[in-house]
């Protein structure tokens, strides 16, 4: 099926360029830019954005392609740069890229307000939407984008439809496949007639993507931290230019730790906790009197300690690879984290120089409070490759919002590479020398099971004789008094310790266990009455046979 649809993509796609080299570009080739036809023969995923927005209709796509090529042209959307928009409207705020929404699609701020119908600059306001599309278009490639109509403390002046409308356009015909949605923030009841015109624009296809929302709902759609405060948001960030807004990347944590110490000494604080989460509500003195019992933690050889550490690190090697002039980066598009649960703290970006001369390289973050990256400004050999380890930082939580950016740029072959040298390459490498790659973060999905699955050799039982079970369930039983009864239960089921018998011990437990955890050991019991006969049985048995473990 895959296989199919695969294949079907293809064709759609090879047709359309083959019917509008044919029908569009021949004896009309003065009404594009040669540059966006050029870019039509290579780019499947530009292709495939026209033919997703008309429902791969061949005929449509084209009629769409013509008229959006045209628009580039007539705008010179290749060619706009920073100094192709005037300063003031650079200065003033009304339009710009920060942030992202809880789906983790980039957020596109339309402040209203700032916004004066003038005909005089309505052409120049054009170029600055195109400008801060396009620029994010090519970074990104086909990620879509939210659109936030801040109209917050707007006036009359402020209305323009025909802004509005070339807004609408450009996410229609021009960035098809881009918008994610467009909220619309505190609507005044004036232009409530105005929207309704809005929703005509955007078509049956996609006036569900238009969102009306208050300071009271708008967190359905952005949480606090990218919201400003007068949506009720903490996000401190304050517009300014220049320079131009970068897309909210700065330094992580840690900027440059030695990696292999502080990996080695992360590797075994995670190795130990492994056998020691459970008992840490228990005092000290309780501990070493269960470790002895139960033989807990067992010396572990160095042989052992190595294939731990392997195996800790095996899971972060990434599989896909963005191939870039400079570097290959691996994962491509997204950094898999594990959640709470699933112990995965870590995972590894894997830089590989394709070049002949040193490549330097720097990671930023849209969250540097929260991860610390080691290294994250450096440099990589030609054909070497560099492990990046990125780890949350004080517990702080993985979020899809929070996104990564990967800049390298050649460097001479006399140029030093010590932290001196590289600071100074940066501040002088010209930007268009610069490479860029972003990565979006994924929190992967705990399979845990809800109950205890116990570590092979864990408690040391390969022989779960009745002392075992005894002394371990006495074990259980006691740091669950302070921690989790269910979990007592389970821990006891899977030990394979009958826990109605148990629940007759719990006189005997040194430390009362609370009501809770007699309940569930009680509930527990009902469940296996009919091996109740033959287990009572058999310790009656045992009890006669050896009475030393009373």
């Amino acid at each position: 099926m895959a296989e199919h649809h695969a294949q079907n993509k293809a064709r759609l796609i090879s047709e359309t360029r083959r019917r509008f080299e044919a029908e569009y570009v021949t004896d009309k080739s003065d009404k594009y830019d040669p540059r966006d036809v050029e870019r039509l023969q290579q780019d499947d995923n530009w292709i495939e954005s026209y033919l997703y927005w008309r429902h791969n209709v061949i005929d449509e796509t084209l009629k769409m392609l013509d008229e959006s090529f045209q628009w580039r042209k007539e705008m010179t959307v290749n060619d706009l740069t920073e100094s192709s928009i005037p300063r003031w409207l650079l200065e003033i705020g009304g339009i710009y890229l920060h942030g992202y929404d809880k789906e983790g699609n980039k957020l596109f701020w339309i402040r209203v307000k700032y916004h004066v119908k003038d005909h005089k600059t309505m052409l120049d306001k054009k170029k600055l939407i195109a400008f801060w599309l396009e620029r994010y278009a090519r970074r990104e490639n086909g990620k879509p984008v939210t659109v936030m109509f801040d109209l917050s403390e707007t006036g009359i002046n402020s209305i323009d439809m025909e802004f509005v409308r070339f807004i609408i356009n450009c996410f229609k015909v021009y960035y098809p496949k881009y918008l994610s949605k467009m909220v619309i923030f505190d609507m005044p009841w004036i232009m409530n007639a105005a929207f309704k015109i809005v929703k005509t624009w955007l078509g049956p296809e996609a006036v569900s993507l238009l969102k009306f929302a208050s300071k009271s709902d708008i967190q359905d759609y952005v949480s606090v931290e990218y919201l400003p405060p007068h949506m009720g948001g903490t996000d401190p960030f304050k517009y300014s230019y220049p320079p131009l807004v970068d897309d909210d990347f700065q330094t992580p944590l840690c900027e440059n730790g030695p990696i292999a110490s502080e990996d080695e000494a992360s590797s075994k604080e995670d190795i130990e906790s492994d056998g020691k989460e459970i008992l840490e509500a228990i005092s000290n003195e309780e501990q070493t009197a269960l470790l002895k019992k139960i033989n807990l933690t067992e010396p572990t050889s160095k042989a052992e300690e190595h294939e731990k550490d392997s195996k800790m690190k095996a899971f972060k090697k990434p599989l896909s690879v963005f191939k870039g002039p400079l570097l290959h980066i691996s994962p491509a598009e997204e950094l898999y984290f594990g959640n709470t649960e699933s112990g995965e703290k870590k995972t590894l970006i894997v830089l590989t120089n394709v070049t002949k001369n040193i490549v330097a390289f720097k990671v930023r973050t849209t969250a540097p409070e929260k991860y610390r990256v080691k290294p994250s400004n450096s440099s990589c050999d030609p054909g070497a490759s560099v492990d990046i380890v990125v780890s949350p930082h004080g517990g702080l939580t993985v979020s899809a919002q929070d996104r990564f950016l990967i800049m390298a740029a050649e460097m001479e072959q006399s140029s030093g590479t010590g932290p001196a040298e590289l600071t100074q390459f940066w501040k002088e490498v010209p930007r268009n020398k610069v490479m860029e790659h972003r990565l979006r973060c994924h929190i992967v999905e705990s399979s845990k099971p809800t109950t205890l699955t116990l570590k092979d050799n864990a408690f040391n039982i390969s022989d779960k004789t009745s002392a075992d079970i005894y002394l371990q369930g006495l074990a259980a039983l006691q740091w669950s008094s302070r921690s989790s009864p269910d979990l007592a239960v389970d821990l006891l089921s899977q030990l394979g310790a009958p826990s109605w018998n148990l629940t007759l011990e719990l006189l005997r437990v040194p430390t009362k266990p609370n009501t809770h955890t007699a309940s569930c050991l009680t509930r527990t019991s009902r469940k296996q009455d009919d091996e109740k006969s033959y287990l009572a049985a058999r310790h009656m048995e045992g009890k006669n046979k050896n009475n030393s473990w009373k």
